[in-house]
């Protein structure tokens, strides 16, 4: 493992989670990682920072400490292969993102080939990250199989990544998914090859997970909360509560918002969806726009910062998407909901809340489409499992069919 690169410009690393306001402690963790490493490498027998969190591994069964070490083997991985820096919006993991690194030369130049083919497509690096990533791992476990080609790759290894050998399914629709599209961008190279290597995957149908929506008992009671002036919440985290309970917005387009985002003249939203980077216009009702107003002239510290919701860490720093997920963990708590553990509590369950509730009042799909910022009004799918009053209507009465005596007493 070559350590020459880190060694010479981990200080660069450190200086930089010094000025972006990580706590000290985080920082002097990140240091001594460094310097086991530095110190470690010549005498041990490592390949890559995978290797290096194995060993973790092997000594300590705690979740909470491996978690730490592949948080920190992370960053220090990031920093050193690909010169990036942490940004809180992400959390970088080490054994995850480690597939690519193992793969034969011809394996990596497929992955590489589909990156720089999709980005000049214009397809979203976030897409492009997913995609090849699952496609590296696909690779790596056909590799460990002994398969060091794409000529070598056969119909029996291919479903013995995604079936078991008692018949379960090992892999998702999404995961084949994900592999095609990379392999489909690949076809330019050989069209016989990759059509060849294409008709070995499976037939997977995609599947999701009932949404665990909320019931109109927890919409009254969050709602009191955010109002509730004697509830612990901030007055920003109202209304970061308010606003994605009234609009439905992506956490990362509420952590988005500038000043600009807000029309106070004509009460209305702007936003650039960083997800479909699509503009999205919405009302900004009364109640919104109050707990806003109350928080920026109330609560917000003064800063040059353009954006509207502030980090309580740093102030002149604006909210990441990811400490959403606090906000909406307080909120819960708050209302005294949601608090036992595996419940969902994040903010997408605001954004089905509203979809349904649209639904429920007849209002047509391409609408709720629009004001959900979706690409296609199909999106809504998802959502329609929750729609109650209209799922009722497609109900079929029973009466026809003959019942034995006693069915419904225990119902």
């Amino acid at each position: 493992m070559n350590v020459e690169n880190l060694r010479a410009k981990h200080p660069e690393l450190l200086e930089y989670l010094k000025k972006e306001g990580y706590c000290e402690d985080y920082v002097n963790q990140i240091r001594r990682q460094i310097n086991h490493i530095l110190n470690k490498a010549d005498g041990k027998n490592w390949n890559s920072y995978k290797d290096v969190y194995l060993e973790y591994a092997e000594k300590s069964e705690s979740e909470h400490y491996l978690r730490n070490k592949r948080t920190f083997l992370g960053i220090i991985e990031y920093f050193d292969l690909h010169g990036l820096y942490p940004d809180r919006r992400r959390r970088q993991k080490i054994v995850s993102r480690e597939s690519y690194h193992y793969l034969t030369e011809e394996f990596k130049a497929v992955i590489d080939y589909y990156c720089a083919a999709e980005k000049k497509r214009g397809k979203k690096d976030t897409v492009i990250y997913g995609e090849s990533h699952n496609a590296a791992t696909f690779l790596y476990t056909l590799q460990e199989k002994g398969i060091e080609s794409l000529d070598d790759i056969t119909e029996e290894a291919v479903l013995s990544v995604f079936v078991s050998p008692d018949g379960s399914l090992r892999r998702s629709g999404s995961y084949k998914k994900n592999i095609a599209a990379v392999f489909k961008a690949c076809i330019p190279q050989d069209p016989v090859v990759w059509g060849r290597i294409l008709s070995f995957l499976p037939k997977l149908r995609d599947t999701r997970k009932n949404i665990q929506y909320l019931s109109p008992e927890e919409i009254t009671a969050v709602k009191e909360a955010l109002v509730d002036k004697n509830s612990p919440l901030s007055l920003r985290n109202r209304a970061v509560g308010i606003l994605a309970m009234n609009t439905g917005l992506r956490m990362c387009d509420i952590a988005g918002m500038t000043k600009d985002s807000i029309d106070w003249d004509n009460d209305l939203i702007f936003i650039n969806q960083q997800k479909t980077d699509a503009p999205l216009e919405l009302p900004l009702s009364a109640v919104t726009g109050n707990a806003i107003y109350d928080y920026l002239t109330q609560e917000r510290p003064k800063t040059e910062c353009e954006h509207i919701f502030i980090s309580e860490r740093s102030n002149d720093r604006g909210l990441k998407s990811a400490s959403l997920g606090n906000i909406s963990d307080k909120i819960m708590a708050a209302a005294n909901i949601r608090q036992n553990k595996g419940d969902r509590r994040g903010f997408h369950i605001f954004r089905h809340r509203l979809a349904t509730e649209l639904l429920g009042k007849g209002v047509a799909r391409p609408v709720i489409s629009k004001i959900l910022g979706h690409d296609s009004p199909d999106s809504l799918d998802t959502y329609l499992s929750a729609d109650f009053k209209h799922l009722k209507e497609c109900s079929i009465s029973v009466e026809r069919f003959p019942m034995s005596e006693g069915v419904f007493l225990n119902v």
